[in-house]
């Protein structure tokens, strides 16, 4: 035997610090402008590139991917070396990650704002962006892999399991929802369409909060919290039931956040089950987190460091409380839409993932350096500015989306709507974005005390790399008898041991039971599964003497744990997925299907979508009163069929659109885009002069409709080949129509192409109403019923 000695890459963990804590600041910088723009409209600056629909977008994706994507790598590279004891296994595939990593960030940090987006929330980055966020995740899984494969520490601690479940889950998650046909270096549109779209993306949407920003932290967390605490983790039990249960349940949920929508109903019943379940395995997680530090709470009156921690697991498990409670379908009916989820949201962003990479950074950035803490008093600063900036931000949150709520349908006691006009809402809601910015910018200040204090802390030191000693065992020489072993069993005896051959004789009897409803015996299928490897891992023990467990055999073969990990992850996405995107019975006819657009409508849903109007506006009435009521029919799954990508949205800041077409005539929608408070007084929509300016590419008619051909959409050779004769007819109607009012406008501008899709939602081409027989008014007195509209922000 000799001792080799390892000297661990904490280069690239330093980069990735920086580099979390550099988009940090700008992506709640962003965050705190958006917010603003909420309260005050003109913040917006009355350019295309900062509005809040394009701004918006690029702040979630700054946070989630930029800020804690680099903390998360950071604290990954650190904690993987060091429980592996050995080196990464390859420096150049290291800095690749960094690298392209950055790059990709900054490429979204330019795309957003200028329009290119595929509108799928926490997934808006355009094709090419996507498959180098693809090529750059397969480099940073072959490096930690093939480490896993050269490391010095046989079993696989706890953290290095959630490290496992977010390469392979995001990579499925991310493969599957970007799916794309691309029309040019930066338009693409999504293969899947309408209901089957809608599914895709909050299966992504959600699951991207579980396995970006949840799993990798939970990682974390059992790694730098013990250390912090100098204590044991609580339970390893415990931590096996956590891990098993969260990663199987968590991927069924995602259809809560389309809960009264078109969703076929099993869909929507399976996420709220599912979710109400994830209570469970959350809070196994954030107890084992808290008890950890039993015996050692005293610690929290000195150690920032602590205060972090303990503090962003509490968080962790408010969040996961809230998150299944808003999954049950009453309170959704109440929150879905408002400001609830958005303060749910941030709760989880600001406190679990914000404090969490706080407390790492304060933890490592001295050890990193060889030296101390510059500043632990402004780290308790920091902590306690943060602390209320959350708080204020998720109260003010939890008041505006209650009242948001009750206030769309509330009643008179003739069942008439008590507040028709949707502005009255957002004017009752103002105080609360004000507070909400308040809350946001202070939390920002706390962070950028942060920054500075852990780059005083960088200049009293200097790059320290971590090492340690292993003991290697040489080769025994072939002249010498070698003592008989017991054989250990392979990857593929670990894979087919008694808990999977004992789920699967039980699966059989379950499918045979259940062949006549099918969905039925998928379901019991994953909970059969799940109970049985849940049972044997915790409860069996091999009697045998010298045998471990089975799951100490699995710990011991990284091959073994990542293929039943990709098994528990694929039964939920595979159980919801495939019956909704491949039977034609899960998007059932009760109406009048969808017609295709015309290649002006086409043109004109591409500017909706590069506007971000997604980001303010729904397209999906639900089956409430007073929503049909305030809208009109509820929407039906057929009338989406044609839509790449959909246009549900996930937030309510201005009314639902899905019946808006034919509602109001051309000018009203001019006027609305030049001058949004000409229509709708109180409004906080921006304007959009460009629109009016800019000119669409012609062109592109004839390519789009070829491309929507290659997609199922039932468009004729001919419709492609007269498709720019067809679009500039129908622009010149409304060009016509707008002149009679004294309006000019180009036929070929965006103003006329988005109005052209406005006047098509909701309604088919039989739909469409005969020229008026006399012109409505000019834009500088229009009818006082239209200026007292709902139509406004």
């Amino acid at each position: 035997m000799h001792q080799q000695r390892i000297i661990y890459d904490d280069t690239t963990v330093r980069r990735f610090i920086i580099a979390s804590v550099l988009f940090g600041i700008v992506g709640m910088a962003v965050g705190a402008l958006a917010a603003s723009q909420l309260a005050w409209w003109q913040a917006n600056l009355g350019i295309p590139y900062t509005t809040y629909s394009r701004l918006r977008p690029l702040h979630t994706n700054a946070v989630i991917f930029a800020f804690v994507g680099n903390m998360m790598f950071a604290g990954i590279y650190y904690s993987t070396q060091r429980l592996l004891k050995t080196r990464m296994a390859s420096d150049l595939l290291s800095k690749i990650h960094f690298w392209g990593w950055q790059l990709i960030i900054v490429a979204a940090a330019i795309s957003l704002p200028l329009g290119f987006t595929t509108s799928k929330e926490y997934a808006e980055l355009e094709w090419p962006i996507d498959v180098a966020i693809a090529v750059i995740w397969v480099v940073f899984a072959i490096n930690f892999f093939w480490t896993l494969a050269k490391r010095h520490e046989k079993n696989l601690y706890v953290a290095i399991w959630f490290y496992i479940a977010t390469i392979v889950t995001v990579a499925v998650l991310h493969i599957v929802n970007s799916l794309a046909l691309p029309l040019s270096g930066m338009k693409s549109y999504s293969v899947f369409a309408g209901v089957q779209d809608a599914l895709v993306q909050w299966w992504y949407g959600h699951n991207a909060v579980a396995f970006f920003l949840t799993t990798p932290i939970l990682g974390i967390m059992y790694y730098f919290l013990p250390k912090a605490a100098e204590r044991p983790v609580y339970s390893y039990r415990l931590s096996i039931i956590h891990f098993w249960a969260l990663v199987f349940i968590y991927i069924w949920a995602g259809p809560h956040h389309l809960l009264y929508t078109a969703l076929p109903d099993w869909a929507q019943s399976l996420g709220m089950i599912f979710s109400v379940m994830l209570w469970a395995p959350s809070w196994g997680g954030m107890l084992n987190g808290l008890l950890t530090l039993k015996g050692a709470w005293y610690k929290l009156r000195e150690d920032p460091v602590l205060k972090f921690l303990i503090a962003g697991v509490t968080f962790y498990g408010m969040a996961t409380f809230e998150g299944p409670l808003l999954s049950i379908k009453s309170v959704s009916a109440l929150g879905h839409y408002t400001d609830w989820i958005v303060g749910h949201v941030h709760s989880g962003a600001l406190g679990w993932n914000g404090f969490m990479a706080a407390g790492m950074f304060y933890w490592l950035v001295p050890r990193l350096y060889g030296t101390k803490l510059h500043s632990p008093k402004a780290a308790d600063a920091h902590f306690w500015l943060g602390t209320v900036g959350i708080l204020l931000y998720m109260v003010s949150m939890w008041i505006s989306g209650v009242t948001q709520g009750l206030m769309w349908r509330a009643a008179n006691p003739d069942g008439t709507l008590l507040y028709p006009n949707f502005v009255e809402t957002l004017l009752a809601i103002r105080p609360m974005y004000i507070v909400r910015f308040a809350g946001g910018s202070m939390y920002l200040v706390g962070f950028i005390m942060m920054a500075w204090n852990l780059w005083k802390t960088a200049r009293a030191g200097k790059a320290v790399d971590g090492e340690t000693t292993v003991v290697v065992e040489p080769p025994a020489p072939v002249a010498e008898p070698v003592p008989a072993k017991a054989p250990t069993p392979g990857w593929v005896q670990v894979v087919t041991g008694r808990p999977l051959v004992f789920a699967i004789a039980i699966l059989t009897v379950t499918m045979f039971l259940g062949w006549a409803k099918p969905v039925r015996a998928v379901v019991l299928m994953g909970a059969i599964i799940a109970l049985g490897e849940f049972a044997w891992i915790v409860t069996r023990r091999d009697r045998e003497a010298g045998r471990p467990s089975w799951f100490g055999l699995i710990e011991g073969k990284p091959l073994a744990f990542t293929v039943l990990t990709l098994i528990a992850i694929l039964i939920g996405g595979v159980a919801e997925l495939l019956p909704t995107i491949m039977l034609k019975q899960a998007v059932p006819a009760h109406g009048q299907a969808q017609e295709p657009y015309s290649p002006l409508e086409l043109q004109g849903r591409d500017l909706y979508v590069r506007e971000g109007c997604y980001t303010c506006h729904s397209q999906m009435i639900r089956p409430f009163v007073a929503e049909t009521q305030r809208y009109g029919d509820v929407s039906r799954a057929e009338e989406f069929i044609y839509d790449h990508p959909f246009q549900w949205g996930s937030k309510r800041t201005g009314p639902d659109l899905h019946r808006l077409g034919g509602k109001y005539p051309n000018l009203w929608h001019y006027t609305h885009m030049m001058d949004p408070r000409a229509t709708s007084p109180g409004s906080n929509m921006p304007p959009y002069p460009w629109l009016a300016e800019q000119r669409i590419v012609v062109k592109d008619a004839p390519k789009k409709l070829a491309l929507m051909q290659r997609l199922g959409v039932p468009y004729s050779n001919a419709d492609v080949d007269s498709a720019e004769a067809r679009q500039k007819t129908q622009a010149e109607g409304i060009t016509a129509d707008l002149a009679a009012q004294g309006v000019q406008v180009a036929w070929d501008s965006e103003m006329v192409a988005i109005i052209s899709y406005l006047q098509r939602l909701g309604r088919g081409p039989q739909d469409l109403p005969a020229p008026p027989e006399k012109a409505p008014a000019p834009p500088d007195r229009l009818p006082a019923a239209t200026i007292a509209s709902e139509e406004g922000r």
